[in-house]
């Protein structure tokens, strides 16, 4: 409980007891008891009074600071001054309960605001400095101890030790490293001590990224969201006027007394504040994107998780998404050369690319490589590379680049990513490079059916073969390959049209490759985005594992999130129109107003938390 939460409990208390004690002890000096009750009232309700009147001068006239106030003050005026306590302590009772159920939402999300690290540990002469992590520079040397927290992306040069990524990925199992290994701010260091070279300032870093993200993600409202804003901005006035009509019209058209119809107005609008609507439902999304952030999922805005419900459509790369993206050679087949000599000539010709094939390709050479050998480097996207490597022409790519550069090669039916190889406009021979299914895509594709996902699609660059297979291995429902980057598009843009009108189609890929598909779909989930400043940029979504199961599990919070601001919304609204309409023919007292008004939103608060309780399987 915060400080805040805990003066409000002192007051809360006090005034109960004030208003007990005038109860017991029923003075018959009237005067006494009425001030005790205006002590008891000014005690819990000044900090309400004081709001009403600042935003009045706002502008912002009707809030529910506002309906409280002219109720307990009219309360007053026609003598009710215990009911007028009453009213005004029970919602403050039911404030104290919102502000503790909004604290305990995030808390949800505090191990995740908890990577921001304070302080790095600035090295050099062979001493330590601490210092902001602002300050540090790209190729610093900076030592984290055990324990601490990682505060910007780098380079292992000294040490080795496990890493606690819990924050940034959802999973508890710590992830070894060593010297050469990569390691991203935010992650805790378990074990040893270690050096590391700083490759990215703290406003670059994976953990400034994500915490923008993170706090940002309240300013993208779901449709739900803007409905209430708007619903409330337009009833509470018309509840005001309501209200006032009442009080008026009745007495002047019977013989009834004024003061009983002014006590029914004013019960009327003590129950028709809006509080539990407008507090639970952002509550609600707020749980659900807390829940999401526990398991390792990054939603950006409300907006993409009430859009996460309405799945119909799930497209998915291929390459790092659905396989594991661990390239290996398992077969050279060289014409005119030996297999060395063909994997350097490739080798050489790769030096410069990160992709998975090509690092596979340079593992399988094993040697270092003399960059000076290496000039005159073009990629041409989708089809492969073109390199001078020791003076000689080396193409190096799919059927489509040889075809392009009218090469006589040899097609290969060997299973699995095949790369030609062409040196001086001659056909040089062919390297068989194979990925495996991930076990997790298994469960990905189960967990998509459970969750009602209408079609399952894969799109890829690769070969007509691999894909086919690795489609049939899923049991997909579709498959599309030998795709250019535009070609994807198109495909995407063709699928857009299959989906029903309140349909989604979700595309998750890699979140590097893929940005103009992503930015297309309605919603874009970058996987692995783990220290990929490109995916945390163009996705919607951000899964910070390699995981595509989480997704699924993401859409189950999704779907409750909105099972549960649906029953709000049905709830409260009910509630609200019975006990209104109660209250004007005088049935429902000032006090079963209250209880109604407080009982709905602590109830509706409670429900709104129910979302946190839901885990990944």
């Amino acid at each position: 409980m915060t400080k805040k939460m805990k003066k409000k409990l002192i007051r809360i208390i006090i005034s109960f007891i004030l208003l007990v004690i005038a109860f017991i002890l029923k003075l018959d000096n009237t005067i006494i008891n009425n001030i005790l009750f205006i002590i008891s009232y000014l005690i819990v309700g000044y900090d309400i009074i004081l709001k009403a009147l600042r935003n009045i001068t706002r502008g912002k006239v009707f809030d529910e600071n506002f309906l409280m106030t002219i109720a307990t003050i009219g309360a007053f005026f026609i003598s009710e001054f215990p009911e007028a306590v009453a009213v005004m302590l029970f919602y403050q009772v039911g404030e104290l309960f919102q502000s503790y159920a909004v604290d305990k939402s995030r808390k949800s999300v505090a191990s995740l605001m908890d990577i921001r690290p304070d302080y790095a540990n600035l090295y050099h002469d062979k001493k330590t400095e601490r210092v902001d992590p602002n300050k540090v520079k790209v190729g610093y040397i900076i030592l984290i101890k055990p324990g601490e927290k990682i505060p910007l992306d780098g380079i292992v040069i000294e040490g080795s030790s496990t890493l606690n990524t819990l924050a940034l990925t959802g999973e508890a199992v710590p992830r070894s490293i060593s010297v050469n290994d990569e390691v991203l701010s935010g992650c805790i260091n378990n074990e040893g001590i270690l050096k590391v070279k700083v490759t990215k300032e703290f406003g670059k870093s994976t953990v400034s990224k994500i915490l923008d993200l993170v706090e940002n993600a309240s300013s993208r409202k779901s449709k739900s969201e803007n409905f209430i804003s708007k619903f409330a901005k337009y009833y509470t006035p018309i509840v005001v006027i309501i209200a006032i009509l009442l009080a008026l019209i009745p007495p002047l058209l019977t013989d009834t007394n004024f003061k009983t119809w002014l006590y029914r107005a004013l019960s009327f609008l003590v129950v028709s504040c809006p509080c539990a609507l407008v507090i639970s439902i952002p509550l609600s999304f707020f749980a659900g994107i807390g829940a999401s952030s526990r398991i390792g999922v990054l939603v950006k805005g409300s907006n993409y998780l009430e859009a996460l419900a309405n799945t119909e459509i799930v497209v998915c790369d291929k390459t790092g998404t659905l396989t594991e993206g661990i390239f290996e050679v398992q077969k050279v087949n060289p014409i005119g050369y030996s297999k060395e000599d063909l994997l350097r000539y490739t080798s050489y010709a790769e030096s410069y690319s990160n992709h998975p094939i090509a690092l596979s390709i340079k593992e399988a050479y094993g040697k270092d490589i003399n960059e000076k050998q290496v000039t005159k480097t073009k990629e041409l996207k989708g089809k492969g590379i073109i390199a001078k490597v020791e003076s000689k022409e080396v193409l190096v790519g799919n059927e489509k680049l040889m075809i392009e550069y009218n090469i006589d090669y040899i097609k290969s039916n060997d299973i699995g990513t095949v790369i030609y190889i062409a040196i001086d406009k001659k056909y040089a021979g062919s390297i068989t490079i194979s990925d495996k299914i991930k076990e997790d895509a298994y469960k990905a594709v189960k967990e998509f059916r459970e969750n009602n996902v209408k079609k399952i699609v894969m799109l890829t660059g690769d070969r007509e073969e691999i894909s086919k297979n690795v489609s049939k291995e899923l049991k997909l429902d579709k498959y599309y390959a030998e795709l250019l980057p535009q070609d994807k598009v198109k495909k995407v843009e063709s699928l857009m049209k299959e989906k029903s009108e309140s349909g989604k189609l979700v595309f998750i890929g890699d979140g590097i490759n893929d940005a103009p598909v992503l930015a297309l779909s309605d919603i874009g989930v970058a996987m692995g985005g783990l220290g990929s400043d490109a995916a945390i940029e163009a996705a919607d979504i951000v899964i910070m594992t390699d995981e595509p199961s989480k997704l699924a599990n993401a859409i189950k919070i999704s779907k409750k999130t909105m099972q549960i601001v649906k029953e709000n919304i049905i709830f409260a609204i009910t509630v609200k129109i019975l006990v209104l309409l109660l209250s004007a023919v005088g049935i429902a007292t000032m006090w079963a107003a209250v209880f109604a008004d407080v009982g709905v939103s602590v109830i509706a608060i409670i429900n709104a938390l129910r979302i946190l309780r839901v885990k990944k399987d």
